[in-house]
């Protein structure tokens, strides 16, 4: 999910005034540097399905991290990507459209999405690798393991659903909330009311990024249209679940307003082995709301 850069600081110069957030570099002869994805440079991957803008950060196996709806990789929370850099060696990049990211052919599709993220896999000769989807970045994630197995070793789908046709729909009010521009609104989404301190914390994050920038209108719309036809079933690999033999984690917050848990036990009863964590007063945002406790379990399940 993403919001509009001026949105964003106008939002976070109420919440957290006017200081910035980042991470001095020791002295000579000092500790390496924990992970910091707020000052790794935006890097270019010429794919065979054009450009890809992505950033890393961490040392271990990789963990690619495919965002959602109308975000870019500076809506990923800093301390969540660092936390998980710890265990891995993470990399985020922005979907088809988005950023330095080549837009694809109209119709734009979730499976389209899976297969230039198999090309960014490929142009950085990652192999195999685990994949973290969040959201619409889940059902991409879905749509990658089903048709290239070789290249997922361990998948987390975070507040995310199957594409059977079957899953509940994002609701309509949800939807115009995440689609509105307005940060009051898409943060209504992502976080209960009671958190506001979960609130503070990821607006203060994604206002650290130096550049912040989100999905335009047209890709926004582009990426609706993809969204809408996974969930009627249309796409073949969203048909598809218990073809996803990568061991797979499914978690969710239990007051998700976008995904409510019913889809979460949908997709733990269609993927073989798969296991299901819940967060307790936890939204949309949870991955961002419960990133220590999120990162761990993260860290311990593919490790």
């Amino acid at each position: 999910m993403g919001f509009s850069r001026r949105g964003v600081l106008m939002l976070a110069a109420v919440l957290v005034g006017a200081g910035t957030i980042g991470l001095a570099a020791g002295p000579a002869g000092a500790a390496p540097a924990p992970p910091n994805i707020v000052t790794a440079p935006t890097q270019i991957a010429h794919t065979a399905l054009g450009d890809v803008g992505y950033r890393e950060v961490g040392q271990g196996p990789t963990l690619l991290m495919i965002t959602g709806f109308s975000a870019s990789m500076d809506d990923w929370a800093p301390y969540l990507v660092d936390a998980l850099a710890t265990h891995f060696r993470v990399v985020v990049f922005d979907n088809a459209g988005v950023g330095d990211t080549s837009s694809l052919p109209a119709p734009l599709s979730v499976p389209e999405m899976a297969a230039q993220t198999s090309a960014l896999i490929s142009a950085l000769h990652i192999g195999r690798c685990d994949v973290l989807g969040y959201s619409m970045g889940g059902m991409i994630a879905q749509s990658l393991a089903v048709t290239h197995p070789w290249q997922v070793r361990g998948l987390v789908l975070a507040a995310t659903q199957a594409g059977t046709g079957k899953a509940a729909p994002v609701p309509p009010a949800v939807q115009a909330a995440l689609d509105s521009g307005n940060p009051a609104e898409v943060l209504s989404v992502l976080f209960p009311a009671d958190q506001v301190a979960a609130i503070e914390a990821y607006v203060a994050g994604v206002r650290s990024y130096p550049d912040y920038y989100t999905a335009s209108a047209t890709v926004r719309t582009e990426q609706l249209k993809a969204v809408d036809q996974w969930f009627a079933g249309d796409d073949a690999s969203g048909r598809h679940p218990g073809a996803i033999w990568a061991r797979t984690l499914v978690a969710d917050g239990t007051e998700d307003p976008a995904d409510p848990v019913s889809n979460d036990l949908m997709l733990v009863r269609l993927i073989h082995g798969a296991r299901l964590a819940l967060y307790p007063d936890a939204a949309h945002g949870f991955v961002f709301q419960d990133w220590q406790a999120f990162s761990a379990q993260v860290g311990a399940f593919l490790h």
